[in-house]
C-alpha cells in the first residue's frame, strides 16, 4: 500500500476524454473501473488525476492474500497494548481521499463484499471490528484496474461487481502519442526514442501468439532511460525488454533478430 500526496502533476498525455470522465465521475460520486494491459498508463493516470484534484491518493497493489480486513484496518499489538490501525480503504474514507486499487481481480473475494455498498448509493463502509460505520464524504473516490486480458475463468469480475462502475478502457498510446510519453519520462531525443516504439509495435503483434503479454510502455521507458544514460542499444533493449519478458530462449532469439531489424 502506498499513500501519495504529490506536490507536483505527475506526466500524463491524455488519449482521449479519459480525464473528463475521471473529473465528472469524482464530482458526482461515482466509483470508476479502468481496463487495460499492464504498463499502458492507469496507474500513472489516477496519479496524474488526484494530483490535478488535490487528493490525497492510497494506492493497493491487490494480490492473492489481500483480504477485506487489510483495506479496512485491524487490531496490532503497540507498546503493549491493543490499537485500532486504520486500513487504506478506511484512512480514504475518512479523510475524503482517492482509494486506487489495482488489479482488483486479484485480491480475495471478501474484498468486493467490502467494496459494494461504497459503489451505490449507500456510499458507507462497515467496520465490524469496532462498528462504525462510515459514511464517505462527497470528497471520497474509489478507483480500481484490472487487465480483461490476462484474466482465467477463477479470477474474473462479476457482473454484480462490474456494473457498480463507470468504466474507461485503456490502451497503449498511438505511436506518436507514445514517443512523446517516452521521450519525457526518459529524457531521451524523440529521434531515438522512435525506433524503440516501433520495436514496440512489433514486439505487440507477437502478443497471445507468441507472448504472453506485449512490452509496455513503462519497458519502453526503462529501455529508453538506460539508453539516455549512456547504455548501448543492444544492451539496454536486452535489459529493460528482451529478459523482462520472456525466458524461453527461442523467443529470447526472436526478439533479438526483430531488434536487429529494426536497428540494422
Amino acid at each position: 500500500m502506498n499513500m501519495q500526496s504529490p506536490p507536483t502533476l505527475p506526466f500524463y498525455h491524455p488519449v482521449a476524454r479519459e480525464c473528463e470522465l475521471f473529473e465528472t465521475a469524482y464530482d458526482n460520486g461515482l466509483p470508476l473501473l479502468l481496463k487495460g494491459p499492464t504498463g499502458c498508463g492507469k496507474t500513472r493516470f489516477v496519479e496524474h488525476m488526484a494530483a490535478k484534484l488535490g487528493k490525497p491518493l492510497y494506492t493497493v497493489a491487490c494480490h492473492d492474500d489481500l483480504s477485506a480486513a487489510d483495506l479496512i484496518g485491524r487490531y496490532l499489538l503497540k507498546g503493549g497494548e491493543t490499537v485500532w490501525v486504520d486500513g487504506p480503504l478506511t484512512r480514504a474514507v475518512r479523510e475524503g481521499g482517492i482509494c486506487y486499487l489495482d488489479e482488483v481481480v486479484e485480491a480475495r473475494k471478501d474484498v468486493t463484499v467490502v467494496l459494494h455498498p461504497l459503489t451505490d448509493t449507500r456510499r458507507t463502509l462497515m467496520i465490524d471490528r469496532t462498528g462504525e460505520e462510515l459514511v464517505a464524504p462527497p470528497e471520497f473516490m474509489l478507483v480500481a484496474s484490472y487487465n480483461p486480458g490476462y484474466q482465467n475463468v477463477l479470477k474474473r469480475l462479476k457482473p454484480s461487481t462490474r456494473q457498480r462502475f463507470l468504466s474507461a478502457s485503456f490502451d497503449f498510446p498511438r505511436e506518436e502519442i507514445e514517443i512523446a510519453i517516452v521521450a519525457q519520462e526518459s529524457r531521451l531525443e524523440p529521434g531515438r526514442v522512435a525506433p524503440l516504439v516501433r520495436l514496440g509495435g512489433h514486439i505487440r503483434e507477437l502478443s497471445g501468439m507468441d507472448l504472453e503479454e506485449g512490452v509496455s510502455t513503462r519497458l519502453l521507458i526503462y529501455a529508453a532511460t538506460l539508453m539516455a544514460g549512456g547504455m548501448g542499444v543492444t544492451q539496454a533493449i536486452e535489459a529493460a525488454i528482451v529478459e523482462p519478458l520472456t525466458d524461453e530462449p527461442d523467443m529470447q532469439q526472436a526478439l533479438r533478430d526483430l531488434v536487429a531489424t529494426i536497428y540494422g
